[in-house]
């Protein structure tokens, strides 16, 4: 069955690094990490939520075509609206794809003290200046406001399944995935 899932959190939750894990041991899958599409599109640091909004068209079209060729999707990407969610949903029924929505999460705290550890361990630039942005548009009162959207959206869409993330236990949380998403394998 032809799926496209969507894993949702808030940031810093380990959406990006369970999606590339569960494309890497799902081959032909798309990682549709929008995020990575923001980075490719100049100006992007300056003008974050709009390259958001010049991003999700790209990210729709993207996986219209690899679904049109019965390849599955994961796509890692916080979506605090429902309408936005939707647009998602409705381009994986006009292809015949099955929309599995996982949402991962911790307490707000928990998210909160996560997203300001995120990148510690990495060299990836992309977690630093996410960072401060973040900051600049109202850091942690930012970030608490998009958890009690998501919580919002959680109860809005009850076929969402919410999988506990606890911080540092991506082998836990990625086998507690695996057997949502693939389950008897």
């Amino acid at each position: 069955m032809l799926r496209f899932i969507h894993l949702n959190g808030p940031p810093g939750i380990g959406k990006s690094t369970l999606a590339r894990r569960y494309a890497e041991d799902h081959p032909g899958m798309l990682n549709l990490d929008i995020d990575q599409l923001r980075s490719l599109i100049g100006g992007w640091q300056q003008r974050f939520t709009e390259t958001g909004e010049i991003v999700r068209p790209l990210a729709l079209s993207m996986a219209a075509a690899h679904l049109g060729g019965g390849r599955d999707v994961v796509m890692p990407q916080y979506l605090g609206r429902v309408g936005e969610i939707e647009r998602f949903e409705a381009v994986a029924r006009d292809h015949g794809a099955v929309f599995c929505e996982v949402v991962l999460m911790d307490s707000k705290q928990g998210s909160l003290e996560r997203f300001a550890r995120r990148g510690e361990d990495d060299e990836l630039p992309w977690h630093r200046q996410v960072q401060e942005i973040v900051a600049r548009k109202g850091g942690p009162t930012l970030l608490a406001g998009m958890h009690d959207r998501l919580t919002d959206v959680i109860r809005a869409r009850p076929a969402a399944v919410v999988l506990p993330s606890v911080a540092g236990a991506i082998q836990q949380t990625y086998e507690a995935l695996s057997a949502i998403l693939d389950p008897g394998r």
